[in-house]
């Protein structure tokens, strides 16, 4: 009777991206890894604006208060510099760095995406490999869309989280409307409606540097509409977002706020030396933003049919 021979064990992999998704992924990996460091770099901001840096401002203020009654121009130095410059200013850059990385993906596609490889020759290429031009482009788009989609989620998550746990450490004024319009599902639709920008302009004109010009331009109108036409954005006449906010004097009173934050005459006189802030969504703001959302999509959508019109009547000329 003989003895078995041992059977090796069965190793177990990660699934491995096979055939387009590889293509995509190593075609444009320069792309991928410029996204990935994106993504890491704002995450690590928010994090230390979630962290550190509000544990940080919120002791100066605690300790001083809001440039405070002290004639020390040093005190007055440090609060000066806690909102009108570091933690104050940060608070409002991963709003500029989507609105730059949703500019960025609409001049990929239109580039990198399409008008590059109609113009090298490379996508016919694949056509004659048993690749369809209708899978070369859904490759091509899908790819990124889920990239982007993740990504930019990710940090809408993040941007979210400290706005509800240190927004009240930001000045009131235009710019925490600002912050707050960013933070909502229109933020992860606006990159996807520039890679459907770009796509559609690459197949269209098949020429890189018209292609991105144009793209360019229309996904810059679409963040200045977004940041400016909209009445709930950045209005003082329609509010999106109130603020509540009380002044603290040295009795430990709340009273009603004078309206002086930087000003030490002021607040000597009303004898201030913190606040309370609340900031009070409309009660349509999310309806707006699912309005604002839906419409990205479906300009998205529009266009991403219109460039596959565009790549048949290519493809069969």
């Amino acid at each position: 009777m003989s003895a078995s021979a041992p059977t090796a064990p069965v190793r177990r992999t990660l699934p491995v991206p096979r055939g387009l998704v590889w293509t995509v992924l190593r075609l444009h990996r320069t792309a991928l890894w410029i996204w990935t460091g994106f993504v890491v770099l704002t995450a690590g901001l928010l994090l230390w604006l979630y962290g550190p840096g509000a544990a940080h401002t919120q002791h100066l203020l605690d300790t001083f208060g809001y440039a405070g009654v002290q004639d020390d121009a040093w005190t007055s130095g440090i609060i000066g510099s806690v909102f009108s410059g570091s933690y104050n200013d940060l608070f409002h850059d991963p709003a500029s760095l989507l609105n730059i990385a949703s500019f960025a993906v609409a001049v990929f596609a239109a580039g990198s995406l399409t008008a590059r490889e109609l113009e090298n020759g490379t996508a016919r290429l694949a056509w004659t490999q048993s690749v369809t031009p209708a899978r070369w482009l859904a490759a091509g788009l899908a790819v990124p869309a889920l990239l982007v989609t993740v990504g930019t989620g990710l940090l809408v998550v993040l941007y979210r989280m400290l706005w509800d746990a240190h927004g009240n450490l930001l000045l009131a004024g235009i710019g925490p409307r600002a912050v707050y319009f960013a933070i909502g599902p229109a933020t992860v639709a606006a990159p996807l409606l520039g890679l459907a920008v770009g796509a559609f302009a690459g197949l269209a004109l098949r020429r890189t540097l018209p292609a991105l010009a144009v793209a360019g331009l229309v996904q810059g109108a679409v963040i200045a509409f977004r940041a400016n036409s909209w009445p709930f954005q950045g209005s003082y006449q329609q509010p999106d977002l109130s603020v509540r906010s009380r002044a603290i004097t040295s009795a430990g009173k709340e009273i009603p706020d004078p309206g002086c934050y930087l000003s030490r005459p002021c607040l000597a006189r009303h004898h201030v030396v913190g606040f309370t802030r609340e900031y009070l969504p409309s009660p349509d703001y999310w309806p707006r933003q699912l309005l604002e959302t839906g419409v990205l999509l479906a300009a998205t959508a529009i266009l991403v049919a219109a460039a596959f019109a565009v790549l048949r009547k290519r493809s069969t000329s």
